[in-house]
């Protein structure tokens, strides 16, 4: 009775497929434990090892060329290394994919509340946000591709970021993105009147300043902190050709209004 197996049964017993086995032998990492008098390919409890060994290294990442290398001639610590090295790999992709789910669910929820929240004023409790600078620029300049282009901070997913326009009454905008710890500014903890429009040409974006700024006139709040105006471009991609921005600011709460949509 025969103690070895085929190579369909090879590839079965391993979940691969025969052409995958065949590419290792064909580049010299792999080789069955003898062939029998009908040509077949035969292989026993030690190539089952080897080719679990080969897969292994496969997973972490070593080339074929490589795996020979690695499984005759590396030492424990080389190993080691290797596992180490592969580990820091799988955390930070780990981390990419974590990131990438909370934007998708952030993307998600607003754009499923949008709706409800456009052209709407409404006064908000927010917590502390803190701000860092990406770029300034003459409040009288309009960003355009050049502008960006010659930004020596570069950040990355730039888009994917809300940009934070914030207008302190001067000469100059910076424009800035959140973090997660004190930087550059840092917006209080309070009551903010806030509106939600889509736009489609920058005069627009004058109009909704200046409308939002006769409305807490009108209704008697006093602006404590700069005009935020926040752009949320990935929103655009649900509404062609228009940018979603939010207006904000810091004012006095109105107890009988606080929470409340003031439309």
């Amino acid at each position: 009775m025969k103690h070895e197996i085929t190579i369909s049964e090879l590839a079965k017993l391993m979940n691969v497929s025969t052409h995958q086995i065949r590419y290792f032998e064909e580049k010299g990492v792999l080789e069955p434990a003898y062939t029998d008098d009908n040509q077949y390919r035969m292989y026993g409890i030690a190539q089952i090892y080897q080719l679990s060994h080969i897969l292994l290294l496969r997973k972490l990442g070593v080339p074929v060329h490589a795996i020979k290398e690695c499984m005759t001639s590396f030492s424990t610590d080389q190993y080691r290394r290797l596992f180490h090295r592969s580990l820091q790999e799988v955390e930070a992709e780990l981390l990419r994919l974590t990131e990438l789910r909370q934007f998708i669910k952030k993307v998600l929820h607003e754009q499923h509340t949008i709706h409800s929240k456009l052209d709407q004023y409404q006064i908000e409790r927010r917590d502390a946000t803190y701000l860092i600078r990406w770029m300034e620029m003459d409040s009288s300049v309009k960003l355009d591709a050049k502008l960006l282009a010659t930004q020596t901070k570069s950040i990355s997913n730039l888009f994917e970021a809300d940009i934070h326009h914030i207008f302190d009454g001067s000469d100059t905008i910076a424009l800035c993105t959140e973090a997660q710890a004190p930087g550059d500014f840092s917006l209080p903890a309070g009551d903010y009147l806030s509106i939600q429009r889509l736009i489609q040409e920058d005069d627009e974006l004058e109009q909704m300043i200046e409308a939002f700024c006769n409305y807490a006139t009108t209704q008697s709040y006093v602006i404590t902190a700069p005009l935020i105006l926040v752009e949320k471009s990935y929103l655009s991609l649900f509404t062609e050709h228009l940018l979603h921005y939010e207006l904000r600011a810091a004012v006095n709460s109105m107890p009988n209004l606080k929470g409340g949509n003031l439309s």
